[in-house]
This record gives C-alpha cells, structure tokens and sequence, in this order.
C-alpha cells in the first residue's frame, strides 16, 4: 500500500470474510437455547446457567490465545493465521452439530475460544492497510460486517431451526469452511515482510501482552474502558435469546427476525454513522456518544413491557457502535505498524477475560431474578447491569487523560 492510501480491495475481501464467518455464528443463536435444554434435560431459565458456562469456556480460551495469536500475525503475517483460525471455527461447529451430550458442546467451545482470533486478525489487517486519519471509520467496516451478518443469519437460523436444532450448525461449519476457502484463494497478504518481528513468548501470553501495554500508558488506561464496555456487551448474547423466550414467549424464528433488526441496525450504524459522525465530532465525543446511547437502549430493554418495543430500542441503541471503532483508532495511532498484531490481541486478552466472568454473571443475574425463589421477578436485570456498565465506562474514560499530541489531533476534526 502507498503510504496515505487505502487499499480498498484488501478491506473487501476482509469485509466478506467477517460477514460470512458472522453469519455462521448467527445462525446458531436463535436454536441454542433449546439444543442446551435438551441435552442437559432442562428448562429455559436454567438452560441460561449452562449458556454462560459454555460462553465462560469460549472467553477463557480466548484471553489465553489472543496474543499468541495477534504476535502470530505480526510474525507471518495476517494472511495464514486468520485462514487457520476460520478452519478451526468450521471443526467446532461440525462437533457441536454432532454433540450426543452437553460435554460435546464444551469441547466445541474450546476449539473454538482457541481460533476466535479471526476479529483479532482482522483487526490487524485493516491497521495495515488503512491510514491512520481513516482508521475509525475502516473499523466501524467490521461492525457493519457484523451486523449483515446479523441480518442473515438469525434470520436463517430461525428457519432452519424449525426443520432441527442440529440443522443450522452443519449450515455455519459450511460457511467457514467456505469463508477459509475464500481467503486462501483470495485474500491477499497485508503486512509486508520488512514490518514483521520474531515471535517472542514472554509477549505472546496474556500477562506479557498486558505487560507489553505499559509502553503506552494510554493505551493501558483505555483498556479499563474496554472492559467495562465488554461488560455491558455480553449481556446481550448471553441472555437475549432466553429474556425474549420467557418474557414475550417469542418462537425460534421470532427470535431470529428481532436479531436480523438488531443486524441491520447495527451495519447501518457502522456502516454509516461511523463515517458520518466520527470525522465530524472527534473521536473522543463519538466515544461519550457511544457510551450514553448505549446505556439509555439497555435500559430501555431492561424496563420494556411489550416486545414490539424492544424495535424501538434498537435504533437508539445504534449510536453505540460509535464508541468501538473511535476506541480502536485512538488506540491504534499509539503504536507502530510492526506492533498492531499485537495491541489487537491485547485489546482481543482484556476483552476475552472480561468475557470469562461477563456471560456467567449476565446468564445468573437472568436466572436468579426469573428463577422460583427470586426476591423480585425482574427478567431485565442483566440488561440494567449493562446500562449501569456503560454509564461508568463513561465516567472511566474522562478520567483517562491523552497525551497532548494525541489531544491536539483529535480536536483538530
């Protein structure tokens, strides 16, 4: 790439690979609450404890390989690693299509906590090959890859749920499979070979990669926002699919439509208002922008009454998809090119052991307060947790100070 030039191709190519490995996984959303239920012969509300043990095992294994994963990239370049990491997800959801028992489906979660560094990567890649000044709307690309995804498939899930619950994982190991194919065939290197470093091991472990991280004091504080941010996020997957069940008493393909309107919302908004709104406001207010749509939209879910209101909701919760890619970019101009591999996979390490305890706490707060001795009936309660997540992910990133030269650049928007 030519230096102040974005390789338009290259974020192609990486923006149909998120989109077709998103799709697998939303797939198998709006059918893995009743496949838990009927492998550990149990209800819904209990089924949620199982779900945020098998997202416990997913995050874990994630906090442990990310770095390993993100130094990976920098040492071979993005190219192999994220193909291997697209195989290995096709291998996890044949195992969990095929699960005779629920021990089966945390096998499954480990293979795929270890190659769920294909974000990661492709974090890294866009770095590569995007200039600085654009980084933040080249990074709201993923999010609107991942909201497409959303768009189809929940909505595919839905139908190919009603023929089996096993059905839509065959489907999903097929896409990656397919989607590694592609990248094999198509997807050309980003990180040329005079900007690579040696693979060292005491950096490509999660204590060394945070331990790396003291270099850029900033970046470090930012990572407390991130965590709170990661907090609230996992609310959603870890309970929305049982909140809607319960409360509104939604099918499977009713399930699966609200995540396609969660999708589009969500593309529309990274795929537009981060190009919109970012280069106008700076990257530091779309963060608080972020941070306060996203807590008055899980409020809104945590108190709503009727689901038709959960759409509502959603499009306030659009403005959320700001504070990510700014994140990402003020963080990215921190370090040099030989060393986005690297910061991804601390950022993937502080995100993934957040994720650890995150889903779990969500899953039995939901439990709890639906479950036969709950003190108050309140099936919104993680939705009100993540909302109170944001408001202090707010307070913690006005407490976080820039350097200068990174101050000066932001406000010059």
């Amino acid at each position: 790439m030519s230096e102040g030039k974005t390789d338009k191709h290259a974020l192609v190519f990486i923006f149909i690979t998120i989109f077709i490995d998103v799709t697998g996984l939303g797939i198998i959303i709006p059918v893995a609450p009743k496949l838990i239920a009927g492998l550990a012969h149990v209800g819904l509300s209990e089924a949620a404890r199982y779900g945020g043990w098998l997202f416990f095992v997913y995050a874990g294994m994630q906090f442990l390989f990310a770095p390993a994963i993100g130094n990976l990239s920098d040492r071979f370049g993005r190219r192999p690693v994220l193909i291997l990491a697209l195989v290995a997800i096709g291998i996890d959801y044949t195992i969990t299509g095929l699960a005779p028992t629920i021990a089966w489906l945390f096998l499954g979660r480990l293979l795929s906590g270890m190659a769920g560094a294909s974000y990661t990567t492709a974090g890294a890649y866009i770095a590569d090959v995007t200039p600085p000044e654009k980084r933040a709307a080249n990074f709201g690309l993923i999010g609107a890859a991942f909201g497409l995804g959303f768009i189809v498939g929940p909505a595919l899930g839905g139908i190919l749920g009603q023929y089996g619950v096993r059905l839509p994982f065959f489907v999903s190991a097929a896409l990656a499979f397919a989607n590694a194919t592609y990248g094999y065939l198509i997807l050309a290197e980003s990180l040329p070979k005079e900007h690579r470093r040696k693979f060292e091991i005491w950096r490509a472990n999660p204590l060394g990669a945070l331990l790396a991280l003291r270099r850029f004091p900033y970046v470090l504080g930012l990572c407390g926002v991130i965590v709170l941010m990661r907090l609230a996020h996992d609310a959603s997957p870890a309970t929305w699919t049982y909140y809607t069940m319960l409360k509104f008493r939604w099918t499977t393909a009713e399930v699966g439509y609200s995540l396609m309107a969660v999708g589009a919302v969500t593309a529309v908004s990274y795929g537009g208002l981060t190009r919109l709104i970012i280069p106008r406001i700076g990257e530091v207010r779309a963060v608080y922008v972020g941070l306060a749509g996203g807590a008055l939209a899980f409020a809104g879910f945590a108190f709503t009454t009727a689901g038709w209101m959960m759409y509502g909701w959603m499009l306030l919760f659009a403005l959320a998809s700001l504070a990510m890619p700014a994140l990402n970019a003020i963080m990215s101009k921190e370090v040099g090119p030989s060393e986005q591999g690297e910061l991804q996979g601390a950022i993937a390490s502080v995100g993934s052991l957040t994720s650890v305890g995150a889903p779990l706490a969500m899953s039995y707060l939901f439990a709890y307060f639906t479950g036969d001795g709950a003190p108050l009936y309140f099936p919104g309660a993680a939705f009100l947790a993540a909302s109170l997540c944001l408001v202090a992910a707010a307070i913690a990133f006005a407490c976080v100070k820039p350097k200068p030269a990174a101050k000066s650049s932001h406000t010059a928007e």
